[in-house]
């Protein structure tokens, strides 16, 4: 199985900087991507936006809000991936998701994490 543990977040005032870092765990064969989402209180879980994302080959994406601010990368413990978040503002006040798409030698898992709360004040 594949489990997935998140830590970071927290409150910050506007402009301030956080970090998230998301471990997989099991017996992983591969990483095909690792990526944060994020969630409002009035959106659904399927209304997630994605963050930031970085396949295995260390290929990353982000999304349109992010402008340059959020930096996503492997750290040097295996299958762990953090979120660098500067700049932030009180629009980035969400619950943070880490999604991890990894082979096994059973197959494919695509799993969530519980969620880590990010809140930005003013």
């Amino acid at each position: 199985q594949v489990q997935v543990k998140e830590s970071g977040g927290g409150l910050v005032q506007a402009g301030g900087s956080l970090r998230l870092s998301c471990e997989a765990s099991g017996t992983i064969v591969a990483i095909n991507e690792i990526a944060w989402y994020r969630q409002t209180p009035g959106q659904s879980r399927v209304e997630r936006e994605m963050v930031a994302a970085i396949t295995g080959s260390g290929s990353t994406k982000y999304g349109d809000f992010v402008n340059g601010r959020f930096t996503i990368s492997r750290t040097g413990a295996k299958n762990t991936v953090s979120l660098q978040m500067s700049n932030l503002n009180p629009d980035d006040t969400a619950g943070y998701y880490c999604n991890v798409d990894v082979r096994t030698e059973t197959g494919r898992f695509n799993r969530w994490g519980q969620g880590t709360q990010v809140t930005v004040s003013s």
